[in-house]
């Protein structure tokens, strides 16, 4: 426990310093087995590979810890990818998988072509163009974690991993609706009471 408090005081810390930034230029690629990231200033995040199952999966993980623990992954219920793959980030702004075989994967989906990106302290994955304006950002599509200053808006989900081995979509969903309540939902259900498991209670425009 006293751990985790400290992980949340750094972050904290860390977000209400002053930002610095990093910028990740086109061309940089990242492979697993030469363990290497795109860090965040501080040197707490990381943009990577990190194992999962019988190969590797990319996304951002809280770095400045000896146990790397995942707080957002991209396609996450997309294959691992072997040992022999590569993260590019292109010469025309696209951040993909490449095979040994020279294979693409897009694993953003950003709506026009990024001119450079950055890790911020407090977890953001961001793309940006070329007049610096955000154009995708990690923290508009979170998979399993809220991180300290990230929202999570109305009509967006939280899906529940299967294990902390697999972190694929498991049973549970955490959406915040748009009529302001946070609900607990078993995934492929509606958002009906029946169905659900933990409510806040809390309404837009009620006191």
């Amino acid at each position: 426990m006293a751990s985790i408090i400290f992980l949340l005081l750094l972050t904290l810390s860390l977000t209400a310093s002053a930002q610095k930034q990093t910028n990740i230029t086109r061309g940089s690629s990242l492979t697993p087995l030469a363990n290497s990231s795109w860090l965040s200033p501080s040197g707490l995040y990381a943009f990577g590979f990190f194992r999962q199952r019988r190969g590797f999966l990319s996304g951002v993980f809280i770095s400045g810890i000896s146990q790397k623990t995942v707080v957002w992954s991209a396609r996450r219920n997309g294959d691992p990818v072997p040992s022999n793959a590569t993260l590019l980030f292109t010469s025309d702004g696209r951040v993909v998988l490449e095979s040994a075989q020279g294979d693409e994967t897009l694993i953003i989906s950003a709506p026009q072509p990024a001119s450079f990106a950055a890790i911020s302290d407090s977890g953001n994955f961001v793309l940006y163009n070329s007049t610096s304006q955000i154009i995708w950002q990690s923290f508009d599509s979170p998979t399993d974690t809220l991180l300290p200053t990230q929202q999570l808006k109305a009509g967006v989900e939280l899906f529940s991993p299967v294990s902390e081995t697999d972190l694929s979509t498991g049973i549970f969903r955490l959406k915040m609706q748009n009529d302001g309540n946070l609900v607990q939902y078993p995934v492929n259900t509606p958002d009906t009471a029946p169905y659900s498991y933990y409510s806040s209670g809390t309404f837009w425009g009620r006191r």
